[in-house]
């Protein structure tokens, strides 16, 4: 206790600049994400098999390819093709990436959630496709998906440690714990404060995520 305590003395105010920033990298990622996942399901809905085609591939590479390795891949592998990113934005875009087919992973489940009679009886009323999925289907599926994407943003939070694999131009949680760790003997202090304040915003995600689907939740 007593280390944890010097530690704090020493680098509370980067601690808590380090939290600022995983919290920054996670909003960003996470609403960049959601948003392009929210996409990327309407386009899958529109009766045009390639771009069906296309998009499943794009959802399934992005689902099961390793944060670490979509990483290294924008990072190092993309400027031998003359694109060059800057290291945030490759961590972010990394995110994003990942976030956007897990959201629309997750939203085809709560498309299935809604029932087809739903969609007939639109139709029965003259409304066009879109306005279909935007006002009947993507509504309710969004709804019936609170739950898996709160899962998702603890995720995509934790995921904001891949900063610490490249030059990131910022220090959070995971690099500056490396830092001390190599500066000082501090290391264990170090990691017992950075994976509370994990825990601890995880478990704040965990209740926001809770009470937002009990306010939402489809009774059937």
């Amino acid at each position: 206790m007593d280390s944890v305590l010097r530690l704090w003395a020493n680098y509370g105010p980067a601690f808590g600049q380090a939290l600022l920033l995983t919290w920054k990298l996670t909003a960003i990622s996470f609403v960049a994400g959601f948003a392009l996942g929210v996409v990327v399901t309407v386009a899958r809905l529109l009766p045009l098999p390639p771009l069906r085609f296309i998009l499943t591939g794009y959802v399934e590479i992005f689902r099961n390819i390793p944060s670490a390795a979509l990483l290294i891949f924008i990072v190092f592998a993309l400027p031998d093709l003359n694109v060059l990113i800057d290291y945030e934005p490759s961590v972010i875009l990394t995110l994003v990436l990942v976030c956007s087919a897990f959201t629309a992973d997750y939203l085809r489940a709560g498309i299935n959630t809604v029932g087809g009679g739903q969609v007939e009886a639109a139709r029965s009323l003259g409304m066009r496709p879109m306005r279909i999925i935007s006002t009947v289907v993507l509504p309710q599926a969004l709804r019936a998906v609170v739950q898996p994407m709160t899962s998702l943003l603890i995720a995509l939070m934790l995921s904001t440690s891949l900063a610490s694999q490249v030059p990131f131009p910022g220090k959070e949680l995971t690099t500056l714990v490396a830092k001390i760790a190599n500066d000082s003997a501090a290391g264990m202090a170090a990691f017992a404060v950075a994976a509370a304040m994990y825990v601890i915003s995880g478990l704040l995600i965990a209740w926001a995520g809770a009470t937002l689907e009990k306010k939402v939740r489809i009774l059937r």
